[in-house]
């Protein structure tokens, strides 16, 4: 089986500083995906971060390497490489990995590589997201986890949310924190735009639990006439 690293390193709001980080040193033969433009459609109504469409997704796939015999080994940080391991199944390529950049002892090289192209066949799932409409007519029905961090979960203002606060009733494990116990049920996470609640998804899936992601997170919800809660709970 054939292994291709992938390298999905990006900063919020510096649309250019992955692709910056990859041309100044990575793993040996490994590709770039950018999370703004690969990973995701263009920022609107739907979120800042909206799920990229199977065909863009696929093209962006094969660009890089990934095809359906491939073993993907991606890494990246605030949920890009997370990002790539959960769009890969859910379109249906079961076949990869997430590894920490630090816990890479060889060497790295900088500039472009020559990767060969590949072709992924998708098979988009329908049971691992859910829409805010069904989220808010079900949360209470639903274990809701907010993957944000413990201010923005509370409400503070802060320069990324333009209507602070959270999903009524939505606990929170902040995504660069170990888990905590959460209760039984049907599980979702969310966070500011749809990245870094894969990486509590990533998690619980490595534990053996699997829950939705709602992809448009907050980013979207805050846009809409939906209730919001503040404070400590």
């Amino acid at each position: 089986m054939k292994y291709q690293f992938v390298d999905c390193r990006w900063e919020l709001g510096k649309p250019e500083r992955g692709r910056g980080l990859y041309l100044g040193g990575h793993i040996p033969g490994a590709s770039f995906l950018d999370v703004d433009t690969d990973l995701s459609s263009p920022p609107g109504p739907r979120g800042r971060h909206p799920l990229p469409n199977p065909e863009e997704f696929g093209r962006a796939a094969g660009r890089v390497g990934i095809g359906d015999e491939v073993f993907v080994v991606a890494y990246g940080n605030m949920g890009g490489a997370e990002r790539l391991w959960w769009l890969l199944r859910h379109f249906g390529h079961e076949r990869s990995a997430v590894v920490d950049l630090e816990s890479w002892h060889g060497p790295l090289v900088g500039g472009t590589e020559a990767i060969e192209p590949a072709e992924l066949t998708l098979r988009p799932r329908d049971d691992d997201t859910i829409e805010a409409d069904e989220l808010d007519r079900r949360r209470d029905d639903l274990v809701v986890v907010d993957a944000r961090l413990r201010p923005r979960w509370r409400g503070e203002p802060n320069p990324i949310d333009k209507v602070p606060g959270r999903i009524p009733g939505a606990l929170n494990a902040p995504w660069n924190e170990a888990p905590p116990e959460l209760p039984e049920g049907e599980l979702v996470a969310y966070c500011g735009s749809g990245v870094t609640a894969t990486v509590l998804l990533h998690r619980l899936h490595l534990s053996g639990r699997d829950g939705k992601l709602y992809p448009g997170s907050w980013s979207e919800w805050e846009q809409q006439d939906l209730p919001v809660e503040r404070g400590t709970g």
